[in-house]
Parts: structure tokens; sequence; C-alpha cells
């Protein structure tokens, strides 16, 4: 059987945007991880599709972020486009309206929170990290306000701990740019796991 140019893996990995494809090899062992990872933070059950979308969205942007200090739209975009509606389908699974509600309401109220800084502070927290903020809400508010709560503050103890370690040992001080993202990535998917573990 033949097929078309570009359809075998290699060939999608290479189709990938623009912003991803230098980083397909990083991404792809994390992005492993991260699969089995939601599976078990979801249930597994109705809203397991939902929570895939986001961690794989997550494997792509801490790689990236990683490296370049970005949260790129090709990602954040698209996983949003498809998240909504797989919890929406979680919510009709488990006919539970209010859960979707939950899980909207936590995504403005982390999106908000993340605003309301980068408004305060906008070298210090880019849009691109408002936007992730209202991705990684529509989980963690699926999992409860407990893990909108913990996914909003996580990030900033761990992510104050490692700048703190890193002007401790001198290899960045008080003007070295730190990516956010990751950073943001897994305090919620410790809040998630704590969530899950509940």
């Amino acid at each position: 059987m033949t097929t078309e140019p570009g359809t075998t893996m290699p060939g999608l990995l290479h189709r990938l945007p623009g912003e991803l494809a230098p980083h397909r090899r990083a991404i792809a062992p994390l992005a492993v991880v991260a699969l089995v990872w939601s599976i078990w933070a979801s249930g597994p059950g109705w809203a397991t599709p939902a929570f895939v979308v986001v961690a794989l969205a997550g494997a792509a942007h801490g790689v990236i972020d990683a490296r370049t200090h970005r949260l790129p739209d090709a990602v954040t975009f698209p996983a949003l486009a498809l998240t909504v509606p797989l919890l929406a389908l979680a919510a009709l699974g488990y006919r539970d309206a209010g859960r979707l509600g939950q899980s909207l309401a936590g995504a403005v109220v982390l999106g908000a929170a993340y605003l309301a800084l980068h408004l305060v502070n906008p070298r210090g927290l880019g849009l691109g990290d408002v936007k992730l903020a209202v991705l990684l809400g529509l989980p963690a508010g699926w999992a409860g306000w407990d893990a909108v709560w913990w996914a909003g503050v996580l990030p900033f103890l761990l992510g104050g701990l490692a700048a703190l370690a890193l002007l401790v040992m001198r290899r960045a001080n008080r003007s070295t740019a730190i990516s956010f993202g990751p950073w943001m990535l897994l305090g919620a998917a410790l809040a998630l796991s704590l969530a899950r573990l509940g």
C-alpha cells in the first residue's frame, strides 16, 4: 500500500508548526511521560481525552519555553479549542453540567489572576503565561477548587525556590530572565496529582 508524501510519522513531525518542529526530539519523550501521567491523573474516565490534550500541549510548551522563553499560540489555541468541547462531552458522559461550569470557571479565575499580574508587571509575566493559565485552569477546575488554588500558587513557590537557588549558586542575577512556563506546568501537574490522590 502506498502513502502520500508526508503521511508517515517522520513526515508528520516535519510538518509541525515552525516553532515546534526544531524541538520535536526533546518534546517526544516528555510527551510520552505526559500521556501516561494524564491518563492516570484523569481517572481514567470521560475527561481523559481533555487531560491528554492539555498534557501533550504542556510537554511542547515546557520544552519550547525552557529553550526560547516563548509559549507559542500555535500550541495554546488548538489545545484550548480541543479541550473545551472534550470537557463538554465528559460532562455529558457524567451527566454533570456543573462540572463543566466549574472547569470553565477555573480557567477564568486562573487566567484573570495571571492577567492581573501581567498588567502589574508585563516584563515579569508575559501574555503567553496568561493564555497558558487559562488552558491549565480547565483541568484544574474540573478537578476542583483546591486544584485551581494549588495550580495558581505552586508555580510561584517552585519558581521562586529555583530562582533563589540559581542566585545562591551565582548562576543567575536579579536581571536574569527565567522561563516561568515550566514552573506553571509542574505546579499544575502537582496540583492535579494531589487532587487525584485525594
